[in-house]
């Protein structure tokens, strides 16, 4: 069987009730009526009404029993705190936003932060009464790498004890409007995330966890295009991975090549790679 999060809310009160379901392999479509309720997690109301499907969804995909949903701590909501005490944050945009957060519980709470990642994705349209007017799927694929995009923000964090970075690689239905909004500016089509899947998780709990989870890095100095032709993502999210790579001493600069800076793996990282593999 595999959780799923199906939001069901009743008012009792005033106040809503979340259930949560099960639903067997295979079954993602199935209506609320199929799915068996197992439990209702405790859960504040604070922060919900801000949350977007995508959020809310990997929260409950998240939670076991004995969690609980929306909790303070000190003077900050944490979206989950298991069992065993340890704090959960899910971040479906920048981690520049968790500061705050890190700055004020991370020496004293196991941390972990959720990052949910598009690895195949579907448009689906719908019109104003919200029926399905056309669906296709996107050619775009994200990966593990994906994570230096948020990760910029504070990469030396990752070699704190107390911090986990999960990455969710999920499929998804991004659900929008019939045609997007057009401002006087730009085009917009912004759309919900909704999750369907998980297709895999990914931890990192140190630069070697890092190591793991990429493709070798060349043994001869390279270049930020050589890094991104190699993890198949942009020039722009290749610099950033090198600077977070840099950062937690993964890699480190290497001279030139005519004008374009170079890059190499640091002899310490290779070595811990090695050991671990």
């Amino acid at each position: 069987m595999a959780r799923l999060p199906i939001r069901s809310e009743a008012r009792r009160g005033g106040r809503a009730r979340r259930d949560f379901y099960l639903v067997a392999e295979g079954e993602s479509h199935a209506t609320p009526h199929d799915r068996v309720r197992v439990y209702a997690l405790p859960v504040s109301n604070i922060g919900v009404l801000r949350e977007g499907p995508l959020h809310a969804a990997v929260k409950a995909l998240l939670a076991r029993r004995g969690d609980r949903l929306e909790v303070p701590v000190g003077r900050f909501v944490i979206d989950l705190v298991r069992a065993d005490g340890e704090l959960v944050e899910v971040q479906t945009g920048g981690f520049s936003a968790l500061g705050p957060k890190l700055d004020g519980l991370l020496d004293e709470y196991q941390f972990r932060i959720v990052y949910p990642v598009a690895a195949e994705r579907r448009i689906v349209r719908v019109d104003e009464h919200g029926e399905i007017t056309s669906v296709r799927r996107s050619p775009k694929r994200g990966g593990v790498v994906e994570v230096f995009d948020r990760l910029v923000a504070f990469p030396s964090l990752l070699t704190h004890p107390h911090l986990t970075v999960e990455v969710l690689l999920l499929r998804e239905d991004h659900v929008r409007g019939v045609r997007a909004a057009q401002t006087a500016r730009r085009r917009r089509d912004p759309g919900e995330r909704r999750l369907v899947d998980v297709l895999d998780r990914v931890e990192f709990r140190g630069p070697t966890d890092v190591l793991r989870a990429m493709p070798p890095l060349p043994s001869a100095p390279f270049s930020t295009r050589e890094l991104a032709e190699l993890f198949g993502c942009s020039v722009l999210l290749a610099q950033r991975a090198v600077y977070c790579l840099r950062m937690m001493g993964i890699v480190e600069a290497a001279g030139k090549r005519g004008r374009t800076p170079l890059h190499q793996k640091h002899l310490r990282a290779a070595g811990a790679h090695l050991t671990a593999g």
